[in-house]
């Protein structure tokens, strides 16, 4: 059997003000420490690979899991989150448009087609590679990047997974092979109160 811990990255202060980030954006300090609980929550897990998006906020996220687990980190670019092209950097306040609904495409941003292809093409050779044995297998990645995986390749009882907002540094747990199916969703019982608080979702 082969699990995977899908895992959003910690919080950066875009998230905390509510921005949409720009790719460069690192983790804020509240976001470093909530990286080091993600860490030792899943530090006895026996995760035996580590897959990250190779953005900033998502690197430095798996970069503590690597120093509590001993296992090096695979960067993946296709993990990154859906590219909001120039509307990246500017307020949620001041958005005219839903830059999540279903028909919007980011002025030099990628379209959900194009954004979901290219989690399609992360995914498949993440489940295709042989493993050995039992594999568990920690992806380190963005909220939307979470929501189109669970929402488009996982089964998840008792409902498809609709809602596109997971918390930051928030575990889902799947098993597989096909058909995947997911055994937790956007859990955050690592973190106190004073870590939970979550911001934008892109």
């Amino acid at each position: 059997m082969t699990t995977i811990y899908l895992l959003r990255h910690a919080e950066t202060v875009f998230n905390a003000t509510r921005v949409v980030q720009p790719a460069d954006t690192p983790l804020s300090e509240r976001g470093c420490r909530q990286a080091e609980r993600l860490a030792a929550r899943l530090a006895t897990a026996g995760i035996r690979r580590i897959r990250t998006s190779d953005l900033p906020r998502a690197r430095a996220t798996a970069a503590a899991l690597a120093r509590t687990t001993g296992v090096p980190l695979e960067l993946d670019p296709d993990l990154q989150e859906r590219n909001y092209g120039a509307i990246r950097g500017t307020p949620y306040v001041e958005l005219r448009e839903d830059i999540f609904g279903p028909d919007y495409v980011p002025p030099a941003g990628e379209s959900w087609a194009t954004f979901h292809a290219r989690v399609d093409r992360a995914w498949t050779r993440l489940v295709a590679e042989p493993g050995t044995g039992d594999e568990i297998i920690a992806v380190v990645t963005h909220g939307l990047v979470c929501w189109s995986i669970l929402s488009r390749h996982v089964l998840v009882d008792p409902s498809p997974c609709t809602s596109m907002r997971f918390a930051n540094t928030s575990v889902s747990i799947v098993d597989g092979p096909s058909p995947w199916r997911a055994r937790l969703v956007d859990c955050t019982a690592h973190l106190d109160d004073a870590l939970r608080a979550d911001g934008a979702r892109a």
